[in-house]
């Protein structure tokens, strides 16, 4: 079970609620909520915000295949995931990712969880800029398409 999306920040917000909702099952026993936020400080720059933008198809379909990946890399086929990763601007602590998952066993859930949010800063095409205190942005590298194995 997955629900993947992309939240355009000038209509709506990530919710935990949501993703709560949506994993909420009695026949999993471990739920893990990773949220990632924008911070203040990024390679000894003051961050006041970030610019998210994404090629939406593309991102839903690697979330997607990441999931389906689980099976295969983790062998964990009894799951419940959901992602959401915020497009455009966001301010200092509000929510850029949520993936929350559930799973019979908590330490599926705590390899599941890790396992997605690293694949997605490896796979999905999510791009990130930085806006600075002195008004000066800048485009953030990302990282390397791997072929890795778990």
């Amino acid at each position: 079970m997955l629900h993947a999306k992309i939240v355009d920040s000038k209509k709506e917000k990530i919710l935990t609620l949501d993703a709560e909702n949506f994993i909420k099952d009695s026949k999993f026993g471990a739920s893990i909520y990773f949220l990632g936020t924008v911070r203040n400080i990024n390679d000894n720059k003051t961050v006041t915000g970030i610019t998210y933008d994404s090629h939406d198809e593309m991102v839903i379909k690697s979330f997607e295949e990441i999931y389906n990946e689980a099976d295969q890399k983790l062998d964990i086929r009894d799951k419940a995931v959901f992602i959401e990763h915020a497009k455009g601007h966001l301010k200092l602590g509000e929510i850029s990712i949520i993936i929350a998952v559930a799973c019979k066993h908590r330490d599926q859930a705590y390899v599941l969880s890790r396992y997605i949010i690293e694949e997605i800063k490896k796979k999905s095409p999510i791009w990130k800029k930085e806006h600075y205190e002195n008004e000066e942005s800048e485009w953030l590298k990302g990282n390397p398409v791997l072929n890795e194995k778990v």
